[in-house]
């Protein structure tokens, strides 16, 4: 997992960011993602064996970024010329004040990698008002929970180095055999809450005699979320990663991993940090290391060492005030969680290798298949919200495409309403015009071109300032753009099989979606408000009437 270096941030103190403080569910419901990796050695889904493996491969990609050796992200314009062994040969030999524009010469882009730091021994900080992101690079151990309960031993020896996988193993396999029933009252529930909320309880926890223990959760390595259930379908898988039961998760970590009974692993994700090329990345490490070079086998057996010593199982002093949150939270979490409806569809009649052929965008080709599945549904087209990363910038995080333009609204009243009335290559035509649209949205937000990011920053000073809010940010359509009812995202990765996130507003759609090479699949969240098992079926129809078209065949009514 080592290569040449790329740059890397050093923690230099907290950093603020915005707690979602009218948000009930904070980072759970608005922000989380759901990345699940394919299984393709069976042997080796034993919990307990995968579980270590993961681990194992979290801490070596921990490792190789600390000492500066991970692979630098590139975005690669040219990857024939640029993404190859003899150009890394070739450009290590370039003093690093000139290896940019080596890198240019041949349009490969060096990406910013400044949030990495925020993937390990990091955690959100609940605060009145605004939350703060805390880092504590030193600390040694993993957090882990099973049924509710808290354990964390150390993963890295007093010099930093990585413990042998067969200790990591033997303390693993003594917190699943731990028999402890689940608290009376589980911590895990305050980290779904209001964010104010939140805050003013961790405060009492604090009061109580809490520093302690808190710390320990808050500078873990990272959170181990063991569940002690099988995975039963898609539908299951969904609602499991994102967001469970409440008890065996803490939602305000960098990142959780998650590995059900089953073997089936997620990473669950805050989002306040970064974004989700530093995600992906360590996600693809991790898979592709535990896969490739597992630290152990099915066969392996367990150091002989004592783990009732290693391993901390973590007590929380709670008094009536904490104890009245707790059971107030599940009781949100519960009634909220209820109402969040998460289903699947794939479409298999091509995918990005036939687009591609017909010289199309798959992004702007999915994209307008929501535009018209919603108009199909409901019988309007609204706002729609797609992240683009802005990683080519020092610092960057994203921008927004607006996928919902004039030219997929003609398209899709065109085939939604009057397909008749066009024929097979005036259909064409205006897929060709949407596609060619989306791809300069596209270009421009990774560009910094978008406007979205600057009038929110505008506003945001503004506000801070105590100005007067200019009449473009009381204007209704101002609001109405930022009300994105369909809201979606993409991640491109074999190691992914699925993922997904919830609505951003309370009467909209949660689209993730994949491009595969020969077929498309998207994964939809909603709350009572909008039906997703009809908007998927609307989803298919457009992606079948767009494939139709390209075929030359007439949309079917």
């Amino acid at each position: 997992m080592t290569a040449n270096s790329g740059e890397q941030s050093s923690s230099a103190g907290p950093l603020k960011a915005d707690s979602a403080k009218n948000s009930t569910h904070g980072c759970l419901l608005r922000t989380s993602r759901i990345d699940t990796p394919a299984t393709f050695q069976p042997d080796y889904n034993d919990q307990l064996t995968r579980a270590t493996n993961l681990t194992m491969s979290a801490l070596r990609f921990m490792k190789t970024l600390r000492a500066g050796l991970l692979e630098p992200e590139v975005f690669h314009l040219n990857p024939a010329k640029s993404d190859t062994d003899t150009f890394k040969r070739l450009i290590r030999l370039v003093p690093p004040a000139l290896a940019w524009y080596g890198a240019y010469m041949v349009n490969a882009y060096p990406l910013d990698m400044s949030q990495y730091f925020r993937l390990f021994n990091s955690t959100r900080l609940p605060q009145p008002g605004r939350d703060e992101l805390f880092t504590d690079e030193k600390e040694k151990h993993l957090l882990v929970l099973r049924n509710g309960n808290f354990y964390v031993f150390d993963v890295l020896d007093k010099d930093g180095n990585i413990l042998k996988a067969a200790e990591v193993h033997a303390h693993l396999k003594y917190v699943l055999s731990d028999s402890s029933p689940t608290p009376e009252f589980p911590l895990a529930y305050l980290a779904t809450e209001n964010r104010d909320t939140w805050a003013g309880l961790r405060q009492e926890l604090l009061n109580n005699g809490n520093k302690e223990t808190l710390g320990k959760v808050d500078s873990a390595v990272f959170c181990l979320c063991l569940d002690d259930f099988p995975i039963t379908d898609l539908v299951h898988l969904s609602h499991t990663m994102l967001h469970g039961d409440g008890i065996n998760r803490w939602f305000d970590k960098s990142f959780s991993l998650i590995v059900a009974k089953d073997g089936n692993a997620a990473i669950n994700f805050e989002h306040s940090w970064g974004d989700g090329v530093a995600v992906l990345r360590v996600f693809n490490e991790m898979f592709k290391d535990s896969t490739q070079t597992p630290a152990i086998t099915p066969q392996a057996q367990p150091t002989p060492v004592d783990s009732s010593r290693a391993v901390q199982k973590l007590h929380f002093r709670l008094n009536e005030t904490l104890k009245a949150g707790i059971a107030k939270a599940k009781e949100k979490f519960d009634s909220s969680m209820q109402t969040l409806t998460i289903d699947s569809v794939q479409f298999h009649r091509g995918g990005k290798e036939f687009l591609k052929k017909h010289k199309l965008s798959p992004d702007a080709v999915a994209q307008l298949s929501f535009q018209m599945a919603f108009l199909r549904q409901y019988g309007q087209t609204v706002a729609t919200y797609e992240s683009c990363s802005t990683a080519a910038f020092r610092h960057g995080r994203t921008e927004t495409v607006r996928p919902a333009s004039v030219f997929t609204k003609k398209c899709s009243e065109a085939f939604v309403r009057e397909p008749s009335k066009n024929s097979t290559d005036q259909l064409k035509e205006m897929i060709a015009q949407c596609s060619k649209y989306h791809g300069q949205l596209t270009r421009e937000a990774a560009m910094g071109q978008g406007f979205d990011r600057h009038l929110f920053a505008l506003r945001y000073l503004a506000a801070a300032e105590g100005h007067k809010l200019p009449e473009l940010y009381q204007d209704p359509a101002y609001g109405q753009i930022n009300h994105n009812i369909l809201s979606t995202s993409t991640l491109a990765s074999p190691a992914v099989n699925i993922g997904g996130f919830a609505p951003v507003v309370p009467d909209g759609f949660g689209v993730g979606y994949r491009i595969h090479e020969d077929w498309i699949g998207c994964n939809v969240s909603s709350y009572p408000a909008r039906n997703v098992r009809e908007f998927l079926q609307c989803v298919n129809k457009s992606l079948g009437d767009i494939f139709d078209v390209l075929e030359g065949k007439p949309v079917r009514s």
